[in-house]
């Protein structure tokens, strides 16, 4: 007798090789980010002119991503992704043009990062709204789940591949590679079929004129306080987290003391996403996804303040994994839930919205956090001040401090908002939406 080999369902295969093509241009994205530092850096020695790209790639989000979940409901997602990528790699051979040419200035780069946020502000809410047509409700978790890792994957895989070529090639050719994954994900794309949400009563009372959509999507939230209450939860927990896991490098080398160890420590914490990321799949179907991302973010919450406090590798180590190993687990899982209890042809509005709010609340944790840490709390540490107890009163103290704090905020937050019967019940009152 012959054993047969189960089947994957066609859009299952057309959703792993979307992530495997996404993931690979995401590589080739955070090369080009590690060799415009490397350049920027050596020729003007100064940490400004970096945050100024960062600033500029996330300004388009950050002011217009509501508005692109209209265009990404309205139109083919199939083509918008493709759109996406184009644009990117237009941006991407703009830029190499500039090097070749050695008339690399680094207002050319500003403006060139800012079409490529452009651009790539469809592409998350694109993707999240294709994979609620590609995925089964039961599978999506799974689904999220490798979407999650792609991320701390790329931060494994690129800095490596860009220190091994980046001495032959140059930033030039850095960048050469980056614009041709955007080209093969484009190629990818193009031969896929994506089926087109089926439309929905909510759908069709929210559609008309442009504003009318875009006030549809935020109606259908508003209406939903329970999705409403999540999503602003997401964001002040965006905004406390970004900034201070930024302190990573420079509050681990002056605790450590030792660059070689920073690295390690910093392999263990790409080791916690991607570890986060593969559990998500070990959730029992009988477990409602908000028991589960909820606690998991009270241990979030715990570990910052063990990050905070700890002075040696072994316990820097441990709270570095799990503080990661929650964010993959977390974010993936409200995904899901997101998905389940948004109509489809809305999501692009919805996770837009998702988007535009996560945008900002990081970014103005960016430009707080480094000031006050610089300006405030580290020039502040001296022998017995306020805080030595909690954190000691050696250099990084006030960056622990930090830690602390946000650590402490998360615990509060997430046990009030996890105590609402409104939020635990979300997934019995709420319905879901089918494909």
């Amino acid at each position: 007798m012959n054993a047969t080999r189960p089947q994957v369902a066609p859009t299952l295969r057309t959703f792993y090789t979307l992530v495997l093509t996404q993931t690979l241009s995401l590589i080739g994205s955070r090369m080009t980010s590690i060799a415009i530092g490397i350049r920027v850096s050596v020729d003007t020695g100064q940490a400004a002119p970096l945050l100024l790209v960062a600033f500029f790639n996330e300004l388009p989000p950050m002011l217009f991503g509501s508005a692109a979940g209209v265009l990404v409901d309205r139109w083919d997602r199939r083509w918008v992704m493709m759109l996406s990528d184009a644009g990117q790699a237009v941006g991407s051979l703009l830029l190499l043009a500039s090097f070749l040419s050695g008339s690399f200035q680094l207002w050319h780069l500003y403006v060139i990062v800012f079409l490529q946020g452009t651009f790539a502000m469809f592409q998350s809410p694109a993707e999240d709204a294709v994979t609620s047509v590609l995925v089964a409700d039961a599978h999506r978790d799974r689904a999220n789940a490798l979407k999650q890792m792609a991320f701390p994957l790329a931060g494994v895989i690129a800095p490596a591949v860009t220190g091994l070529i980046y001495p032959a090639v140059g930033i030039a050719g850095v960048v050469a590679v980056d614009m041709i994954t955007f080209l093969v994900a484009v190629a990818v794309v193009f031969r896929m079929h994506i089926p087109q949400p089926p439309p929905s009563e909510e759908g069709k009372a929210a559609s008309g004129g442009f504003w009318r959509e875009l006030r549809g999507g935020l109606a259908y939230l508003g209406s939903r306080r329970a999705l409403l209450g999540l999503i602003v939860y997401f964001t002040v927990f965006n905004f406390l987290l970004n900034g201070p896991l930024d302190l990573g490098i420079p509050y681990l080398i002056k605790i450590t003391g030792s660059e070689s160890t920073t690295g390690l420590l910093l392999a263990a914490m790409n080791a916690g996403a991607l570890v986060g990321g593969a559990a998500i799949t070990l959730r029992r179907k009988t477990w409602k996804r908000i028991n589960v991302f909820m606690p998991a973010f009270l241990l979030t919450g715990a570990m910052f303040i063990v990050y905070g406090t700890s002075r040696s590798p072994i316990p820097l180590a441990i709270s570095m994994f799990w503080l990661l190993f929650t964010l993959p687990l977390g974010w993936g899982l409200f995904t899901s839930l997101l998905q389940s209890k948004t109509p489809p042809d809305m999501q692009g509005r919805v996770f837009s919205v998702f988007s535009q709010l996560g945008f900002v609340a990081s970014t103005t944790s960016f430009l707080l956090v480094g000031p006050l840490v610089d300006r405030v709390l580290e020039p502040a540490v001296k022998p017995g001040w306020a805080f030595t107890p909690i954190v000691g009163d050696q250099p990084g103290a006030g960056m622990g401090l930090v830690l602390v704090v946000v650590g402490g905020v998360i615990l509060v937050m997430t046990i009030v908002t996890y105590a609402l019967p409104v939020i635990r019940r979300i997934e019995t009152d709420l319905p879901d939406y089918q494909v």
